[in-house]
């Protein structure tokens, strides 16, 4: 692959970083799809190998990203109708203030729900302060194994130079 794809690709990696942080993009998916790209246009064992271990770092990410959060959550009683209340109103604030109201909506949706349960402010709180620890340590796995990821591949490009 050219200097110039190997950069495009690097964009494209780059991107799908910062759609991790700020959920614009499908920033996971982003990242994979690139390197496959670039694994499809290099052909070569190198090529391939790199993509498989990027889609095992990618994957075990994903796993992670869904099941250390949720147990940490539910070892906290959040409900999970309080979570779907949050991203319901996230997704409503992120329309109504850009960007900043995803984060409003949910911390919002979520203390709303846990009140309508618990009656009592203390915990309604606490609950909520468990669901966004959960939900930026959710956000820091899949950063952690996109940043893997991309650290996979810029050995790969270096050994197929």
């Amino acid at each position: 692959m050219s200097a110039g794809g190997i950069l495009l690709v690097a964009l494209a990696i780059a991107v799908g970083v910062v759609g991790i942080v700020v959920p614009l993009l499908p920033g996971t998916l982003l990242v994979f799809a690139a390197i496959a790209v670039w694994a499809f246009v290099e052909h070569n064992a190198t090529a391939w190998v790199t993509l498989g271990v990027v889609t095992v770092i990618l994957g075990a990410a994903l796993l992670i990203k869904y099941l250390w959060p949720m147990r940490r959550m539910r070892a906290a009683d959040v409900r999970t109708m309080s979570l779907v209340v949050g991203g319901v109103l996230g997704v409503i604030g992120f329309f109504v203030i850009p960007v900043v109201g995803l984060v409003i909506g949910f911390v919002g949706g979520v203390y709303l729900a846990e009140l309508g349960v618990r009656h009592d402010q203390r915990v309604a709180w606490a609950s909520t302060m468990h669901a966004v620890k959960g939900v930026a340590l959710s956000m820091g796995v899949e950063l952690a194994g996109a940043l893997l990821a991309t650290v996979a591949w810029v050995f790969g490009v270096y050994l197929t130079q």
